[in-house]
Parts: C-alpha cells; structure tokens; sequence
C-alpha cells in the first residue's frame, strides 16, 4: 500500500502548459502516474503531451475523472488555484508553488479543513510511492519499492536519504514533502498517523528543521501512538536566531523553535536522532531489521 497517493490517483495537473508544469508532467508519465488532464484557463482545448488541456478543473474531474490535483501556478493566484481544485471536488491536492503569502494560505485552510481535504504544500516536492504512483518534483529515479515511510519539510534533504535508502536497500513505501511555509495543509502528525496505519509501511524517517513546533508535537504523538520504530533528523543545527534558512518557517524566533530543542524533545521519547544526514540509514538499520 501506500499513503495519500496510488494506483487510483487520476491527476490533473494546474499549470500544465507552463514551463515546471510541462517539465514535470513529462517526468510523472514517464514513473507511471495516471495523469488525466491539465488545466490552463484560456487554454482549453490544447493537448499537452498526449493529455487535454481544460479552462477549468471542474472540467477535468467532469470529462476525466480527476481525483487529485497539482499545482504549477504563480504564487499570485495559487490560493485561487487550491480552491477552485476544492470547488470542483477533488480530494487531494498538492501544492507545489512557493511564495504564497501567508495571508492567502490563511484564507485557503478553513475551507481545507472544513470539506476534509487533503492538501500536501504549499513549497513542497509532493510524493512519490514507488509502483504507484508521483505526484510533484520529487525524481523517480532514485526510489524503490519497499518498507520504509519518510516525510520531510525539507526536499533536497528528501532526495539525498531516499537515495541512501535505496543504496542501502531499504526501498519506501512513500515518501512525502510536506514543505517549509509557515502555513501548510499536512503535518508530520497526519503522516506519522498514515504510516502507523499502513500495513505496508514497518519503519519511518522523520526529517524535521528549525522553527516552529511540530517536530516536538511529532515526538509526543510518535510516544503515545506509534508502535513502529523511527529515526529522525533535525536541519538547521547552526542557524543564527533571526536568521530564515531556505524555508520561509525555517526561523528560531524569541528562543523557540532551536534545532537543540527539538533534538532534546525526540531524544527525550526514545526517538534517534542523526546529527548528520549519513547517520540516519545506520540508525535506521539499528532498529528496524
């Protein structure tokens, strides 16, 4: 099995005729992911490598049967784009824009949480279930069927342990980026959650960085919820107070939010915690066999 994506995702891609959209959905084809459509407003009725282009995603879900959406549009009118995806009824949608303002996220969650969507992003490489599935940025070639559940705020450091994963011949179940905003739809709980309840999924990589809570929020629910073994990391351990480091909620702001705190909090739950990216596989094999 898998988390959020599969063999079922019907994708249509919101942006489809711009540069990362059509660059991206080239790629998502070639992994195997059933992309339905694209949507481009003024555009419909183009046909972008093999796949109708639609003025609206009503139109996709109506004619092809999407169920799930990504997003390749501006950050202007991205919010806009996530809620028309909501309006026409798909269920899952992945963000991958970055620079949405916080205020437009803010108009965007209530009405995530209140129709029961799920939304992965914004600023994210998306998911990826090796035999199933990609949805977003995240490269095909580096993953493999497997065991193990990984989700990161941070994509780059996403790419570089799934690889180390697969050399090491621990293949994924999926792996998600769930993005480094200060406002984002899924969180390391809904996933830690997923991945407990998937049979297919015996381990977890939790990859987590400066700012914010959630990583400390993760450990106490890992302690009180989670049956199966993970090993985390914590980026941004020399970050400057003050300083943003690549992500937008990636900042220690009035004394919270330190990669040392979050280290203390997962150690503290009996949780291991690499202090470099390397280490992360061998503490992973030291408790999952």
């Amino acid at each position: 099995m898998s988390i959020f994506i599969n063999n079922d995702t019907r994708l249509v891609v919101q942006g489809i005729t711009g540069r990362d959209g059509g660059f991206h959905t080239e790629r998502m084809l070639s992994f195997g992911t059933k992309v339905v459509a694209g949507v481009t407003p003024g555009k419909g009725g183009l046909d972008v490598l093999g796949r109708p282009v639609f003025d609206t995603v009503e139109q996709a879900v109506e004619v092809k049967g999407a169920n799930t959406s990504v997003i390749f549009v501006p950050a202007a009118v991205a919010a806009d784009a996530i809620l028309e995806s909501v309006d026409a009824g798909i269920k899952t949608i992945v963000a991958i824009t970055e620079g949405i303002p916080i205020r437009d996220m803010n108009r965007v969650m209530p009405v995530i949480r209140a129709e029961n969507i799920r939304l992965i992003g914004p600023n994210c490489p998306g998911a990826i279930s090796p035999g199933q599935a990609k949805v977003g940025i995240l490269p095909g070639n580096i993953v493999t069927q497997g065991k193990v559940g990984l989700v990161s705020r941070s994509g780059t450091l996403t790419y570089e342990v799934v690889h180390k994963l697969t050399m090491a011949g621990l293949g994924q179940s999926t792996c998600i980026g769930i993005g480094g905003d200060p406002v984002i739809g899924t969180n390391f709980i809904d996933c830690l959650e997923a991945f407990e309840k998937d049979p297919d999924t015996e381990a977890v990589v939790l990859i987590g960085e400066i700012g914010g809570t959630d990583e400390e929020e993760a450990a106490d629910f890992i302690k009180a919820n989670m049956s199966k073994p993970v090993v985390s990391f914590i980026a941004g351990q020399t970050a400057p107070p003050g300083k943003t480091m690549g992500h937008a909620g990636a900042i220690i702001s009035g004394g919270s939010g330190t990669a040392a705190d979050k280290i203390e909090k997962l150690k503290s739950v009996g949780i291991p915690v690499a202090e470099i990216p390397s280490q992360i596989v061998p503490k992973l094999q030291e408790v999952y066999k």
